[in-house]
């Protein structure tokens, strides 16, 4: 049974920190403490942990359209058992979100990033300016299972869809081509027949991960090593079960690996990476 859920906006102090104090020690459910600024969220939950209470934190700025997509997207795949959302409105929100958004930062950063080097406007914020070296796309794991979320999406679609997306030949613009198929016949409800999996999250990360290989293979001669999609595995945080096997440091290895592979390294190139191997698609 999908538990109760309880969001709380702006509720980092004051009057919302109030009410998610009384829901942790009311409400039988989860209770998600949200805030605009990530650090003081954090340190709000942190403060009622002290109290022995246990609210989850969600980044949620409502004064942003794109940041409450990504939240509701959120919810929708964390508590979807009885989500009574339209299945078309599932796939245009999840891969406007999670393919659309990403490709359209691709877009905008690919010319500011230096073969080898880092972002080079200096109009970027010195956060995203540090020295990472290497643009590393993170995938959300499917759990416990050694596949992720999108080897298990691909795996439940016709074999004329994975065709298409394992085809070496598959132009950005076909893919992107895909993904909107994809929307419009969840719309009309005949995704299925159609061959597609029923979870629009498998199927936005299918696009990434295939995304992630086209533009690889696209810049393979000035950057050999970009367009790794990464599976950091299931990682314990705000955001996901406290029974997940590794931290957020161990989380974070493969992502650092692949950012800061040295220039000049040629493997691995345009492929799935988890615990720093390379997963077969």
């Amino acid at each position: 049974m999908t538990p109760k859920v309880a969001l709380v906006t702006g509720s980092n102090k004051g009057i919302g920190l109030a009410i998610v104090r009384a829901l942790c020690g009311q409400f039988e459910g989860d209770v998600y403490l949200t805030a605009r600024d990530r650090a003081r969220g954090e340190e709000a939950v942190k403060k009622l942990n002290s109290e022995g209470l246990k609210p989850k934190f969600l980044q949620l700025d409502i004064t942003d359209v794109s940041s409450i997509s990504r939240a509701a997207a959120f919810f929708r795949d964390t508590y979807s058992e009885d989500d009574p959302t339209p299945y078309g409105v599932k796939a245009q929100v999840t891969l406007q979100t999670n393919f659309f958004g990403t490709r359209d930062m691709l877009t905008h950063f690919m010319p500011l990033i230096k073969p080898g080097g880092t972002l080079c406007s200096p109009r970027v914020p010195a956060a995203a300016a540090a020295e990472t070296k290497n643009p590393v796309s993170v995938l959300r794991p499917s759990g416990e299972r050694v596949q992720s979320v999108e080897l298990v999406s691909l795996n439940q679609c016709s074999e004329e869809l994975k065709a298409q997306f394992r085809s070496e030949d598959i132009t950005e613009d076909e893919l992107v081509g895909l993904m909107r198929d994809f929307v419009q016949k969840a719309q009309a409800g005949q995704a299925k027949e159609h061959g597609w999996p029923q979870f629009t999250y498998g199927v936005s990360k299918i696009g990434l991960t295939t995304l992630s290989m086209i533009v690889a293979r696209r810049t393979s001669k000035e950057r050999p090593h970009f367009g790794e999609r990464c599976c950091p595995g299931w990682v314990r945080t705000d955001m996901t079960s406290d029974k997940a096997p590794k931290s957020p440091d161990e989380g974070a290895v493969t992502p650092v690996y692949l950012a800061l592979l040295p220039p000049g390294a040629t493997q691995p190139h345009g492929c799935l990476v988890s615990d720093k191997q390379v997963k077969p698609w």
